[in-house]
Formats: C-alpha cells, sequence, structure tokens
C-alpha cells in the first residue's frame, strides 16, 4: 500500500507534501471572507437594477466580503428566462437555497421591498441570518422593519 507522499512507483517523494504543506499555509495567511447574500431589486427597470446590483456586489467585495447576487447569476446572465412564470419561481427558490449558505444578507432599498425581496428577507429571519440594509447609495441604515 503507497502512502500519501509516495510516487506512483511508491517510493517515497517529498514533493507532493511540501507541495500541500505549502497550500495550507497559503490558506492559512488568507483572512476569511464571509458570502454575504445580496438581496436587491431586479424586476422594473431590469438594466438599472442589473448595473445596481453589480455596483453592491463590488461594494461588499471592497468590504472583504463574497458575494452572492443570484438574481444577477440566473435571470440577468440568461441561465434562466424571468418572463417564464417556472423559471422564475426556479430562480427564486435557487436564491433562497444559496442565501440559506450565507453568513450574512445585505438588503439594498429605498425602503421598499419587491415581491422576491421580501421572500428573501422572510427566509433570512426564519434562518437566523445576520440582516444588514442599506439604502441605494450604499449607506447603511438602521436594520430591519419590513413587514
Amino acid at each position: 500500500m503507497s502512502r500519501f507522499n509516495d510516487n506512483p512507483e511508491g517510493i517515497y517523494d517529498p514533493t507532493a507534501t511540501l507541495a500541500i504543506e505549502h497550500i495550507m499555509h497559503e490558506q492559512k495567511a488568507r483572512p476569511y471572507r464571509p458570502f454575504v447574500y445580496i438581496c436587491s431589486r431586479y424586476a422594473g427597470d431590469i438594466q438599472a437594477n442589473t448595473n445596481a446590483a453589480l455596483r453592491y456586489c463590488q461594494f461588499a467585495v471592497k468590504r472583504g466580503c463574497i458575494p452572492i447576487a443570484s438574481h444577477i447569476f440566473y435571470a440577468a446572465s440568461g441561465i434562466l428566462d424571468e418572463t417564464d412564470p417556472d423559471a422564475r419561481s426556479l430562480g427564486l427558490t435557487f436564491g433562497l437555497l444559496l442565501l440559506d449558505r450565507c453568513s450574512e444578507v445585505w438588503i439594498f432599498s429605498d425602503g421598499t421591498l419587491s415581491d422576491g425581496m421580501r421572500a428573501e428577507y422572510k427566509r433570512a429571519l426564519r434562518k437566523g441570518k445576520r440582516i444588514r440594509t442599506f439604502d441605494l447609495s450604499m449607506v447603511e441604515t438602521e436594520s430591519g422593519g419590513f413587514a
């Protein structure tokens, strides 16, 4: 039986072990970056809302986070057709499942939520996620209060 650090011929080779140790050291040296779910409007002015969501994602990256914006990935990219009710429902389901895997939910809003945003907000509450709210200029506001 060969050991992890044996080469294919069964001869001890420290190269693999050293490479893995180097990778593990690199991983430990990197700061932790939490996944944050970007909750923002998509319907309506789709182009403007897509551009805004991309800015919100850049904002999250600059703050050391990994943004997840499901509406950009599934709808704006064309993976799912937003005009098809079944595809829209599937996209909303995918988004909620991605939200479950994020540390925080960041809501970018003018004080109102679309139906999709409201579903994301309610899911975040139910799952006990930290929710942060921002106005459309990306200034953090007092969290909560969405009915």
